[in-house]
């Protein structure tokens, strides 16, 4: 089996040497497209080899085995030539007739990319080192998936780029809470590349998916959308190598749809997200939404969104920052719809560094269903390991540190760490969810020397300037 790890460490060496690249994210983007063109070709073999009418809607010149696959083929000038001249305006202006959908997502991602490589020699060179890699094995498509997570977490400090990565152990652990059936929809209208949707997918197969038919099935569950082209592209990309033959990614901003245009055939089973949280909605899209619900806030418009969108017994499992959980106004009538129309069962409390070092903002998995009000919310704290100060890029939060949440979440009792509040508190505060562990004793603050230095001076200061005031009434008297 080929070191996957190593060759793309080599890629990432190969392309810092070309005058083009400037940064994580265009390196990124650039092995991007290319790994899509590959895992596409590698797919078109392998649906080739099962149905000798299939055919490849990407033209045969353009198609990877044809101009990349062979170590000693066009390089140079010529290569860079064919790949800005030539392949990238076809496959942008692909022919998609409306029943071809695979036609119709090249497309859309070639669109939506670029070939930021200048040098066609290193170009040549990049394509041979993922030559090494053999989509069809197995061994290396189940190794690539943790290198693809390794890729995309890179994208945390590449820029803004970094706001669609969900920790693996996030995306996992709310997967197998909202526990998606073989048969039911999914939907993540905010989906980034794809980390919700593959989890589900991952989850169902384990413990459902026995043949062929299970497999198509489950193929046409999942819907994504996704407003970014990078994103995007992973998604596809990692949809693709997770056996979907044609990825339901759109190619749009979710919050673009009129609500009410959102009726009982447009509804699905369940909802995995981490909505974007923290910017403003583009420009007027505020406006597809009823009055009452109108914020510039991004989280909120999509928790709204998201309520139209479950079917009565729907469930959702999602990312929301604790911003949301309270506030008055448009804040506050979202929070009530949720409350009134969903039962809020569980919000797990989690520490503020989750999302380092992009988003250092707290946030919380909440877990709702559709069709029944909300009597009464369970709050879970989720800690940091034990004497870790916070998640980091090196130590990632893990999946097993959900253990004990799991195995308390089917026998709910109070403990240090978990607490019910009513729904009758919760309308008396307003709404407010944010409320915090009634449990935790205040940890003592701990202070270097210097700081308490620095208090006491401050302590000090105060102490003088009383007594000054002091002695003057007392002049005064």
């Amino acid at each position: 089996m080929s070191n996957i790890g190593g060759i793309i460490k080599t890629i990432r060496n190969l392309m810092r040497g070309d005058r083009g690249i400037n940064g994580d994210a265009q390196r990124i983007e650039q092995m991007g497209w290319m790994l899509f063109l590959k895992i596409l070709d590698d797919k078109d073999i392998e649906m080739e080899m099962l149905d000798e009418n299939y055919q490849s809607p990407i033209p045969t010149q353009f198609q990877w085995r044809n101009w990349a696959s062979d170590d000693e083929g066009i390089t140079g000038d010529e290569l860079y030539n064919f790949i800005d001249y030539k392949m990238f305006p076809v496959l942008k202006n692909l022919p998609s007739a409306s029943n071809d959908q695979r036609a119709f997502l090249i497309k859309e991602v070639f669109e939506g990319n670029n070939n930021y490589m200048k040098s066609g020699t290193i170009i040549r060179q990049v394509v041979n080192k993922l030559n090494e890699i053999d989509f069809n094995s197995s061994d290396d498509r189940h190794v690539f998936g943790d290198i693809y997570e390794g890729i995309l977490k890179e994208l945390q400090s590449a820029g803004d780029s970094g706001e669609f990565y969900t920790p693996r152990a996030i995306t996992g652990f709310i997967a197998e809470m909202v526990n998606p059936k073989l048969g039911e929809l999914i939907l993540d209208p905010a989906c980034g590349t794809g980390g919700f949707l593959t989890e589900a997918i991952e989850h169902i197969r384990k413990n459902e998916v026995t043949n062929i038919s299970d497999r198509k099935i489950l193929q046409q569950s999942v819907k994504g959308v996704e407003l970014k082209p990078l994103p995007y592209m992973l998604a596809i990309t990692n949809l693709i190598l997770h056996d979907v033959e044609i990825p339901n990614i759109f190619y749009d901003d979710a919050l673009s749809r009129e609500l009410t245009s959102i009726t009982q055939k447009d509804r699905v089973d369940c909802i995995l997200a981490n909505p974007p949280f923290g910017g403003n909605v583009t420009d007027g899209m505020e406006t597809n939404f009823p009055n009452n619900f109108r914020t510039k806030e991004s989280a909120d418009l999509f928790l709204i969104l998201m309520i139209q969108y479950l079917k009565i017994d729907g469930r959702a499992g999602i990312v929301l920052p604790d911003g949301s959980l309270t506030g008055d106004g448009v804040k506050q009538r979202i929070r009530q719809k949720l409350l009134d129309d969903c039962n809020l069962h569980t919000i797990i409390r989690l520490p503020n560094s989750v999302f380092q070092p992009y988003a250092s903002v707290a946030t919380n998995l909440l877990f709702f269903d559709k069709g029944k009000p909300t009597k009464e919310v369970w709050y879970y704290e989720h800690k940091l390991p034990e004497g870790q100060k916070s998640y980091s890029k090196t130590k990632p939060i893990r999946i097993e540190e959900f253990d004990p949440i799991r195995k308390w979440w089917e026998n709910r009792e109070e403990n240090e760490f978990a607490w019910k509040v009513d729904i009758e508190t919760i309308k008396k505060s307003g709404y407010n969810l944010d409320i915090k562990n009634p449990h935790k004793v205040e940890e003592e603050e701990i202070h270097s020397s210097v700081e308490l230095l620095d208090m006491l001076h401050t302590s000090f200061g105060k102490s003088d300037a009383l007594l000054s005031k002091l002695k003057l009434e007392l002049k005064n008297d």
